[in-house]
């Protein structure tokens, strides 16, 4: 069989090259216009970019079905047109691992030029002044440094922070605490975190739940005088908040290497600050790093052009239509209820074992839950990951994250025509923000089925319910008794927040209740506060989707 043809359209590390041209005709051709890249996409097998070359829908079509592989030389894929690539049948690969050590290096750089104003002294004396007064930093032995994301940077951080003889604590509901215990790392929440750190270094990825997380109300709850470093994503610090919080000297320093605009405008008051030092986005930026990246591109591209099943695989194969037609609601119903459920965990120990509970009547060889599973993995793991989660690469991200992920299978009465009757979630081993969502055996536990082609929240911990999942949900445990579904409406009516489902769970008459409300808003965290201030309201969560 002739050899593929890899498409290389921006540089690329010379041990990637080689590797790919010992099995494809390599061809380098930087600089594109989108014109010449849809003349010369239908001649290859793969394509590998950077950040610079868009590789969109119209890419795809003029492929005319040959491309097979899109490889991204390394972590973000805002440039590859994702569903279009699923679409058309075209894996999309990235490399993820091989800059780590670069960016955690970069961090400590700028943890150290932070501490002792290098920046700032070595402008001085460039300028010929001597104000060794002006520039007095401060030590960071014994010093406390929290690292929020413990992922591989953030560990790499922690390793390196314990040998400058600081005191390390990290955050991050997927760490595994075996790791943590080995690097001599304390896991905290997140309020603890911000409580304790005389330092605090970010690694966590720019998602929804992350996105601008650092703002007046977090800065309103650190230590005077922290110092913030900045090596992940821009976006997850609000920087006007962080401006004011330098200027007040609730935060002393800070140190970025991204920002929320890249490059940022001259005149930006944040980057122009007397007490911030930047650099313009250098964390990958070695050369040992990009050889790294390139040699990882390359075996992925390799992998994939060869059949194999690549593990930085970021989009999901075909599926056959009849099964996603038939399964779509469920789908849906998986991803929700592990959104609903990583969000009832509380504490710094960690989401470690999962229990997926399928009741059917089909025979078990009639019912493929892969699907369903890499969902509940989505839902729980993508709120707090930059990661594509899908069917390709559902079960290597919950190993790399440390989940044990267990299914069980439970006949049920009800016709074979359903795929399913229900899916129960359980998480053990965790403490709740919600305690009636404990099970009797200890667990994070929510229930869900399918009714009228709609999900529906059918049971939290021992409480049956029945709620939509088309919004958010407020669940609150109260005592039973007369007016109270009138109060609580009442008060979400007052901020014009729509209820769309509402249903109250009991254990007996006037006993203990859970009320769980579907929203289509969501409520401010003054009208949550009069809720959960009403005498027979004993606890409240609010859960978004």
């Amino acid at each position: 069989m002739s050899k593929p043809t890899v498409l290389v359209a921006e540089k690329l590390g010379e041990a990637g090259l080689e590797l790919l041209r010992k099995v494809a005709n390599v061809d380098c051709s930087y600089n594109l216009s989108p014109e010449d890249l849809c003349a010369k996409i239908s001649l290859c097998d793969a394509v590998i970019v950077r950040s610079g070359t868009k590789i969109t829908r119209e890419v795809f079509e003029a492929s005319n079905g040959r491309l097979k592989v899109v490889g991204r030389a390394g972590v973000g894929i805002d440039n590859v047109d994702l569903q279009a690539a699923t679409e058309m049948g075209c894996l999309v690969v990235n490399a993820p691992t091989a800059n780590t050590v670069a960016a955690a290096e970069h961090g400590i750089a700028l943890l150290a030029a932070l501490a002792r104003n290098v920046a700032q002294a070595n402008a001085s004396v460039k300028s010929g002044k001597w104000q060794r007064n002006k520039f007095t930093g401060v030590s960071l032995v014994d010093k406390t440094i929290a690292v929020l994301g413990f992922g591989k940077v953030g560990s790499e951080v922690a390793r390196r922070a314990k040998g400058l003889g600081m005191h390390v604590v990290a955050h991050d509901p997927y760490a595994p605490a075996d790791r943590a215990r080995a690097i001599g790392v304390e896991l905290v929440s997140f309020d603890e975190a911000l409580a304790r750190a005389d330092f605090i270094s970010l690694h966590m990825p720019l998602t929804p739940a992350t996105n601008k997380i650092f703002n007046d109300e977090t800065f309103a709850k650190v230590k005077k005088g922290v110092r913030i470093v900045n090596v992940a994503r821009g976006g997850v610090i609000d920087e006007n908040s962080l401006v004011r919080a330098l200027n007040s000297g609730i935060v002393a320093q800070a140190a970025l290497d991204v920002f929320t605009k890249e490059p940022p405008e001259k005149d930006d008051k944040l980057v122009q600050h007397e007490n911030v030092i930047v650099t313009p986005h250098l964390g990958a930026s070695t050369a040992e790093a990009q050889e790294g990246v390139a040699l990882e591109i390359a075996e992925a591209v390799v992998g994939a052009l060869q059949g194999e099943l690549a593990a930085t695989a970021v989009n999901a194969p075909m599926v056959p239509s009849e099964v996603l037609t038939e399964l779509a609601p469920y789908i849906t119903l998986a991803e929700r209820l592990g959104k609903l459920a990583v969000q009832l965990v509380a504490g710094g120990g960690g989401v470690k074992d999962i229990t997926i509970s399928y009741n059917s009547a089909r025979a078990p060889d009639d019912l493929d839950t892969r699907l369903l599973r890499a969902m509940i993995v989505k839902g729980l793991v993508e709120p707090v990951s930059d990661t594509h989660i899908n069917l390709v690469n559902a079960d290597y991200v919950a190993k790399q994250r440390g989940l044990r992920i267990s299914e069980e299978r439970h006949p049920a009465e009800g016709t074979e025509a359903a795929p399913l009757e229900s899916i129960e979630v359980r998480i053990a081993n965790v403490e709740s923000r919600f305690s009636s969502a404990m099970s009797d055996s200890g667990d994070v536990s929510l229930a869900g089925r399918i009714k009228d082609g709609v999900p529906h929240l059918s049971q939290v911990g021992s409480f049956s319910i029945d709620v939509s999942l088309e919004g958010s949900v407020i669940l609150c445990r109260q005592v039973d008794q007369p007016g109270m579904i009138g109060k609580v409406g009442g008060l979400l009516g007052d901020e014009n927040v729509n209820i769309s489902f509402m249903s109250v769970g009991r254990t007996s008459p006037r006993q203990k209740a859970v009320m769980a409300i579907g929203v289509d808003d969501e409520p401010s965290k003054e009208v949550l506060q009069k809720i959960g201030s009403i005498s027979a309201v004993e606890e409240l969560v609010f859960l978004k989707l």
